[in-house]
């Protein structure tokens, strides 16, 4: 999960990469970088070495901030976690299902836009690594759980749903389907229009719960 609107210039990168700045603002660059990079590129192709020469500074001052390849991984997932939820976050809609609908078009716009790294996590994350796992599961609950706090008691009931554990695993179930298809459809759209996926993607949700 991406964001590659978070970007350096080529200076910044490059030459101001060896310009004096705080600890804090220089960590938030090597990760703004990092996600960038991660919009076209697996996880595993993404080694302190590449980040090191596209900042411009040296490999051991990368690990003083990272210690290694797999913090500086888990620090860069985590904030495209954290890009993604505040992307797909709800507008003012009054229509629960329109809002449902919006949510779901910065989602897949989302993955269009960084389709090679966020597949490359969902990979990770269902290979094993149970600190990627750790991470993914929790930008999962942000997502599925707003719908429970965000939307309220009359648009829930308007989607059907009420506020129960079973409830949330039914929601979980649908967000997992969703992610699929949408993965799937930014691939190979067979002749599904955005429009229409995202419709029949919003309006699955009460036909799960309430089938």
């Amino acid at each position: 999960m991406f964001s590659n609107v978070a970007h350096m210039s080529q200076t910044s990168a490059g030459k101001d990469g060896r310009r004096r700045m705080s600890p804090e603002g220089r960590r938030e660059q090597l990760l703004e970088l990092g996600t960038r990079l991660l919009s076209t590129r697996t996880l595993d192709e993404i080694s302190i070495e590449v980040l090191a020469e596209e900042a411009g500074i040296s490999r051991g001052l990368l690990y003083h901030y990272f210690g290694n390849k797999q913090e500086f991984h888990l620090a860069v997932v985590r904030r495209a976690v954290e890009d993604l939820v505040a992307i797909t976050a709800p507008r003012d809609i009054e229509d629960p299902v329109e809002q449902l609908a919006v949510s779901i078009g910065a989602y897949l716009d989302y993955v269009r836009d960084n389709y090679t790294g966020y597949v490359s996590l969902v990979h990770a994350a269902a290979g094993g690594n149970e600190d990627l796992r750790a991470i993914y599961d929790q930008g999962r609950r942000a997502l599925t759980d707003r719908i429970f706090e965000v939307t309220g008691p009359e648009g829930l009931e308007a989607l059907g749903l009420a506020d129960s554990a079973m409830m949330r695993i039914l929601v979980n179930g649908w967000a997992a389907m969703l992610e699929v298809v949408i993965i799937d459809w930014v691939a190979d759209p067979r002749g599904i229009s955005r429009e229409d996926l995202l419709e029949r993607l919003a309006r699955a949700l009460p036909a799960i719960v309430l089938a």
